[in-house]
């Protein structure tokens, strides 16, 4: 059973605007997400800490559920507190609300592989570092370690990984599980959005 928890709790900084709710290709940004991994999910969150501006994604077919920080002012890691602490299910996938290639094929292969060899983080490290904000989690032990980290006034977002068994994958793993590369594209300024979206119109 999975939980899919979409964070949409930054500041948006550099783009000037709330880029989750942003038009990406005619529609909300967060809604394309949302929709890319709608398939894998038995429930659907969404963290935001202005729930009234989000309340477009409930539809007769869908329903989101909307959750503001459980931990204010404690940044990425408050955000990953808030997903797991919210999530009802014992695998969480988390990814952020600015990636328009957020892969299903990648959360069902990172499930499986958690699954088989019993971790409890599955995420990508790349030249840039890890991954936290498309990566997957197991709450029965992710949850106390987060906690325990932000009780301990760390901050950053992989501060508890050494309490847990955190599964890398390796760069020819990664080509299995996201043959496009797209799959951490992030937006951050609205020259990012153009270029995207220019991207996304040949891929979809």
């Amino acid at each position: 059973m999975l939980s899919v928890v979409i964070q949409a709790g930054g500041a948006s900084s550099r783009m000037g605007e709330d880029k989750a709710l942003k038009p990406f290709l005619g529609r909300p940004l967060i809604q394309r997400v949302i929709e890319r991994l709608a398939p894998l999910a038995d429930e659907m969150i969404v963290t935001t800490n202005r729930p009234a501006e989000y309340g477009f994604l409930n539809t007769s077919s869908r329903f989101v559920r909307l959750v503001p920080d459980l931990r204010p002012g404690r940044g990425a890691l408050g955000g990953l507190y808030t997903a797991a602490a919210s999530a009802s299910h014992p695998f969480v996938a988390v990814a952020a609300c600015d990636m328009p290639f957020a892969s299903q094929n990648f959360f069902e292969s990172a499930h499986r592989l958690m699954v088989k060899e019993e971790a409890d983080v599955v995420i990508v490290k790349t030249e840039e570092g890890y991954e936290p904000f498309h990566a997957l989690y197991r709450r029965e032990t992710c949850l106390p370690a987060i906690e325990a980290a932000i009780d301990a006034d760390q901050w950053k977002a992989i501060a508890w990984f050494p309490q847990v068994k955190v599964r890398t994958l390796s760069p020819d793993e990664i080509k299995i599980f996201d043959p496009s590369g797209l799959c951490f594209w992030n937006l951050n300024t609205p020259e990012d959005f153009l270029q995207t979206e220019q991207h996304a119109e040949r891929q979809d």
